[in-house]
Formats: C-alpha cells, sequence, structure tokens
C-alpha cells in the first residue's frame, strides 16, 4: 500500500498554491530533484489524489453577469441527473451535492437569468424550489494536511488502510483492503480477458 510521505505532502502544497510552478522550483523547494518531483506527481494523478490541474477563471471579467450561488432543492432521486446536467452549463463553475438531496452550483449570470438558466437544464418536475444569492466575495484556499492516504476498495468500497494491496491490472493501478477482495476481483475481471 502507498504512503504520503513528506515530500509527497510538499509537493502538494506548492501545486495546491500555483499549479503552474515550475518542477525544478518544487524539487529545490522539498529538496529532490526534477525528475523526482515528476514520477511522484505522476504516481499521485494515478493514486487519485492529484485528479486535475485546473485554471482558475473569473468569469464574472468575462461576461456581463455576477457571481452566485443557485441552492436547488430537488425530489428524491434527482441528485445525479441534476448535478451532472448544471456541470455542462457554461455559466456553471462548480456544483456540489448536499447530503440533504440538493444541489448547489456557483455560477456566473444575470440574476433574472438563473430560472431560464435551470428551465434550460433541468426538468421542471425534478425541483421542488430554488434560491438564489448574490455572491459579494470569494476566496480560494486549498490546504494539504498531514492526512494519511485511504482510497476505497474497488472491489468492496470499503476504506484501504495499510495493511491492504495495490496492484496494476492493464496498466491501472487498483488498491483492495484486503487480499480477499483482491482474489474476488481478479476472479471477476480473468474472464473479461479472455478471448470469446
Amino acid at each position: 500500500m502507498h504512503e504520503l510521505d513528506d515530500t509527497d505532502l510538499g509537493i502538494l502544497r506548492l501545486l495546491a498554491a500555483d499549479a503552474r510552478r515550475p518542477y525544478s522550483e518544487i524539487a529545490e523547494r522539498v529538496g529532490v530533484s526534477p525528475p523526482t518531483v515528476s514520477d511522484r506527481v505522476d504516481r499521485l494523478e494515478e493514486l487519485g489524489v492529484i485528479e486535475r490541474f485546473t485554471l482558475d477563471i473569473d468569469r464574472s471579467k468575462l461576461s456581463d453577469g455576477v457571481s452566485v450561488l443557485v441552492d436547488v432543492d430537488l425530489r428524491p432521486g434527482s441528485v445525479g441527473d441534476v448535478k451532472r446536467r448544471l456541470a455542462e452549463v457554461d455559466e456553471v463553475e462548480h456544483v456540489f451535492a448536499t447530503a440533504d438531496a440538493g444541489v448547489v452550483a456557483k455560477a456566473t449570470v444575470r440574476p433574472d437569468e438563473v430560472g431560464a438558466m435551470l428551465a434550460d437544464a433541468v426538468d421542471a418536475d425534478q425541483v421542488r424550489d430554488y434560491d438564489v444569492r448574490l455572491l459579494a466575495d470569494a476566496e480560494r484556499s486549498p490546504q494539504v494536511d498531514a492526512a494519511e492516504f485511504a482510497p476505497n476498495c474497488d472491489e468492496c468500497g470499503d476504506t484501504v488502510t495499510a495493511d491492504g494491496e495495490s496492484v496494476r491490472i492493464d496498466g491501472r493501478l487498483h488498491h483492495f483492503c484486503s487480499s480477499a477482495c483482491r482474489s474476488d476481483f481478479a476472479e471477476r475481471y480473468e474472464p473479461l480477458e479472455d478471448p470469446a
């Protein structure tokens, strides 16, 4: 099982502060070589710790809209579909599913056009109600704490501890909480590999 060490955490902190930071600068700050930083970043991506490198755009400077939070109260069973559909809307920057079966979206749009945006993106019968709040300010501050790396088991979904196992299958790294889960996964996977 892979563990994140101080070098990994240092790399993550530096990338969280500035994802465009050159590997040579990161290497100097964490005390390793640039190729080592590159290898570590590749491994962190493969482990799913780093999902993507993104560009943070101030959309209010690109359109005549303002930043709003749209809190959508949904009918049961609609969260996944509504979240996916809102994520595809050009004006929407972030979409969050809430524990109380709602969806919150941050968008840059004219406040009087939010209803039309929702109507275009979502089936009306999925929405109970929605609330729009004007954002006065926002701050992004990604933090990297010294937390343990804890992926979910690819077989049962439980958290993989230090006793877990990682196996590469067809170039993809899979994590398992136990050898039993690894065996079960392998048994299901091997028939898929056999030619018909």
